[in-house]
């Protein structure tokens, strides 16, 4: 199959539409075979579960063109797993990761045209939801379910390069002590909205969020892990039952550890150690490491010896080494990559 005509450099990290999508429902107890469709529609009661008490949860990962030539996923089980621990926090009937993983392989396969080339900058984003679509008018689980995964190319992360970012500590918490900051539900993105709006409105790109419990440990952003180096290279990530889990995080602390030979350290991190380190970054997704310049809490700055114009050395060892590993440029540790193609 040919590739669509896009200006490939230019696409931005938006919608846009593609061919096929993955759609299979959870009725009377059981999840149908699935089907691929091109109708991008959906049509539920005005009274559905996800409408009613945002009974929702979702995905996010992404497909490459490698330097060979193949189309592959990066650690899809990964987020079947995971979207599986958001479905038992929610009442959702999960769907099973081996499922999950060949839904994802059959997606692109279908929509292998759009898959940026190799060497782009772009990538096609997977996102990978499920929502309650039977009435619900009492506050109870929905009965039936739809499983769906539509796929979208989007462009680099940054334009240009990745330029340090400015954050500030927030006044609103992101999640509560035993709430569901560790699953991937909508509704923590939805209360995250003000926030991020309030952080985007006084010039900073996002937010810090500290512990509801004690408002004294890092937590993490809206939507992506902290990374923190010390002065003496060790790679220091924050442990909390109350932060999601990032696949993006967790194969950086692999890749510190086994690839660059670096200590690693995954442990409560507390606000007063953070002037302490020498480079900040924000870890997910979309743009694999987000670097962070300064942290502004309350008027006070924390100003990282990185600094603002380009990421820091390990921060860009971490970068390199796993953009590497996904495209295909460095070897994987078994099990990380799903050849589709």
């Amino acid at each position: 199959m040919a590739k669509k005509e896009l200006d490939w450099g230019e696409i931005g990290f938006s919608y846009i539409k593609t061919d096929y999508r993955y759609v299979s429902n959870y009725k009377d107890g059981s999840w149908d075979e699935g089907v691929l469709t091109g109708d991008d529609m959906i049509t539920i009661t005005e009274c559905a579960g996800v409408l009613q008490y945002s009974q929702s949860c979702f995905e996010g990962l992404k497909a490459y063109e490698t330097e060979d030539g193949h189309i592959v996923a990066f650690r899809p089980d990964m987020n079947g797993e995971r979207m599986v621990n958001s479905c038992k926090r929610l009442e959702m009937p999960a769907f099973p990761k081996e499922r999950f993983v060949q839904a994802v392989i059959e997606t692109v396969a279908a929509n292998e045209d759009w898959v940026p080339p190799y060497g782009s900058g772009a990538t096609l984003y997977i996102r990978p939801y499920m929502f309650g679509s039977s009435a619900v008018i009492g506050v109870k689980p929905a009965e039936e379910y739809q499983f769906r995964i539509l796929t979208t190319p989007v462009g680099p992360y940054f334009k240009g390069g990745a330029k340090p970012i400015s954050i500030r500590v927030s006044d609103f918490d992101r999640a509560a002590p035993k709430g569901t900051g560790n699953v991937k539900a909508g509704l923590n993105y939805a209360m995250s909205l003000h926030p991020i709006m309030i952080a985007h409105r006084e010039g900073f790109a996002e937010n810090l969020y500290l512990d509801a419990g004690t408002r004294t440990r890092v937590e993490e952003t809206g939507g992506a892990n902290f990374l923190f180096v010390t002065k003496d290279n060790t790679v220091v990530t924050p442990r909390s039952d109350s932060i999601l889990p990032s696949i993006t995080r967790r194969s950086l602390m692999y890749v510190a550890e086994h690839y660059l030979g670096l200590k690693t350290e995954e442990r409560p991190v507390y606000f007063d150690e953070v002037s302490d380190f020498a480079e900040c970054g924000l870890c997910g997704t979309a743009a694999v490491i987000s670097p962070v310049g300064m942290i502004n809490d309350h008027g006070h700055e924390i100003c990282f010896p990185s600094g603002m114009e380009k990421m820091g050395p390990v921060i860009q060892k971490l970068y390199d080494t796993l953009t590497g590993i996904q495209m295909g440029r460095i070897e994987a540790p078994e099990g990380w990559i799903q050849v589709i193609k």
